[in-house]
């Protein structure tokens, strides 16, 4: 049989005749097309083979359509990143505006307790003369001078008796210190207003130096507190010996947690004097009363005297009694000859600034509704906890776009916790009086993705896209861990209140001496002397 007369018997002429013309013939090189072919089964090929190219133009189509929502999605979300970010700025501006207030109130009130009761007996108002007129301009101007910086704080003793007219007036002066920076050691140094700006006698912000910066008491410091770390023998008697020291010979009163007041009485009756406090409330206000602290531990218990105040901090002394010590330089054996050189100053010190982070859901209606701030003195680290698919984040800096986070997580630290996750992760060491946040990735799935170091004034968001296939986990300082949702973000900036911690030489020396000490930076043996040299 010819192929003619096979194709005459399948396919009817008129069929073909009509059929044909509208195929593209030219375009696609077949333009003997019916000589090819050859057998049924060729034609049959042929004529199923139009609707699937038909169907693929539909699938290129609706792929472009879902990337035009994607990119109107992301330029929405962009747009809420924006709006929420500067909402969060003007909010940290009401906070700070609405603290000052509340400081120049009580000042106000306190000034005027004093000058009505010193009209009631003029043998009181003698009595009283000098403490009065600490409250007054002129005797601030007079001790601060032009140049200098003072703190001076007056406060009323909550645990007076109503009965007595002597009580009511009696207040209680926190000591008052200056800072003032020096070079290379120079504990003489010069006054400058630009290095911190003082409330009520406590740090609310402080612009870097790159110079060191000295403390300076203007007045002898009246009340200590002593953190310890707990489960700790060692810790323990050391805990008794340096109370027992610091009241006996130097008159000092002595503030512990409940915990170690529990101890220190169950060893011996004679602890009584020790104070403490009862409820979260009395913690708030614990930097008024309180004008220097000592962590008897390594780094944690540091970071846990800093976790304690959520506002300013009282100057911190750190021993170090731990497997760590980047941020405590003193060693405890020493404690008498270190504490006194503490109390008489001046000391270099390292303000060690902290990082504030608020937590907004996805259902919060603006930034208003954002969860209580949370300062951490090392890092803040997002992560993918449980989960088996890997992490997925938008981050913002100053509403401006970053990057996705594709990865394990990402770490935000402060250049004190430069040593901490941040150096596991592969980020860099970081001077800690260098200002900067540390933008480090964990894992990454690219490997073009590094660490950043960003300025310190920057604003970071860190947004869980609504697209991310599972959830992330966000941990402060290695604790409170808070899961966030799609839709959820963490904002992240500096905090107003820096932790001072005391230098024992000054924080270059205390700098390059631990990470010598406890990471063996750069340890090698020296190369021999006698091999071959250049001529």
């Amino acid at each position: 049989m010819y192929p003619e007369e096979s194709i005459s018997t399948k396919v009817p002429d008129d069929r073909m005749t009509r059929d044909l013309p509208s195929l593209p013939l030219e375009e696609n090189g077949f333009s003997n097309l019916i000589s090819s072919l050859n057998s049924e089964r060729a034609v049959h090929e042929f004529l199923e083979d139009i609707p699937t190219r038909a169907l693929d133009e539909h699938l290129v189509e609706f792929s472009e359509a879902l990337r035009t929502v994607a990119k109107a999605l992301r330029r929405v979300a962009e747009g809420k990143a924006s709006a929420q970010a500067e909402a969060a700025v003007w909010k940290r501006k009401y906070e700070l505006e609405r603290e000052r207030n509340f400081s120049l109130k009580h000042q106000a009130e306190a000034t005027k307790t004093c000058h009505n009761g010193s009209r009631d007996d003029k043998s009181e108002n003698l009595r009283n003369k000098s403490l009065v007129h600490d409250l007054l301009p002129e005797k601030s101007e007079q001790c601060c001078g032009k140049d200098g910086i003072c703190s001076h704080e007056v406060l009323r003793d909550g645990a007076l008796d109503a009965n007595s007219n002597m009580a009511r007036r009696m207040v209680t002066r926190k000591a008052s210190f200056r800072l003032a920076w020096g070079s290379n050691g120079d504990k003489s140094g010069q006054h400058k207003h630009e290095v911190v700006s003082f409330e009520k006698g406590n740090i609310t912000t402080a612009g870097r130096s790159s110079k060191q910066i000295l403390l300076k008491w203007e007045s002898q410091p009246q009340t200590v507190l002593i953190l310890a770390k707990p489960n700790s023998s060692s810790v323990r008697s050391l805990c008794a010996e340096m109370v027992r020291w610091l009241k006996d010979e130097k008159k000092i009163n002595v503030f512990v947690e409940p915990r170690v007041r529990v101890e220190l009485l169950t060893a011996s009756s004679n602890f009584s004097f020790v104070q403490t406090w009862k409820d979260d409330d009395e913690i708030k206000d614990l930097h008024t009363k309180v004008d220097l602290v000592v962590t008897l531990g390594g780094d944690g218990t540091v970071l846990w005297a800093a976790s304690m105040f959520k506002g300013p901090i009282p100057p911190v002394v750190p021993f170090s009694l731990g497997s760590l010590g980047f941020m405590t330089p003193f060693q405890s054996e020493n404690y008498q000859e270190y504490l006194d050189t503490v109390l008489k100053g001046p000391l270099s010190i390292t303000l060690r600034h902290r990082l504030q982070c608020h937590v907004i859901r996805d259902a919060a209606k603006d930034e208003i509704e954002a969860e209580e701030p949370i300062l951490v003195l090392n890092e803040v680290t997002i992560d993918r906890g449980m989960s088996s698919y890997l992490t997925f984040l938008e981050c913002y800096c100053d509403n401006s776009f970053v990057t996705c986070v594709q990865g394990d997580g990402l770490i935000l630290s402060t250049t004190s916790g430069s040593t901490a996750y941040s150096l596991a992760a592969g980020g860099s060491m970081v001077h800690p009086q260098v200002p900067g946040i540390l933008f480090t990735p964990i894992c990454p799935h690219s490997l073009s993705f590094r660490p950043l170091i960003l300025p310190e004034y920057a604003t970071l968001r860190v947004q869980i896209p609504f697209n991310s296939r599972g959830q992330a986990w966000a941990s402060f300082d290695g604790k409170d861990r808070k899961q966030l949702a799609p839709g959820d973000a963490l904002i992240c900036s500096m905090a107003p209140w820096p932790v001072p911690t005391a230098c024992q030489v000054d924080s270059t020396n205390d700098f390059l001496r631990s990470i010598h000490e406890g990471l063996h930076w750069n340890l090698r043996k020296i190369q021999s002397f006698d091999g071959p040299r250049d001529s």
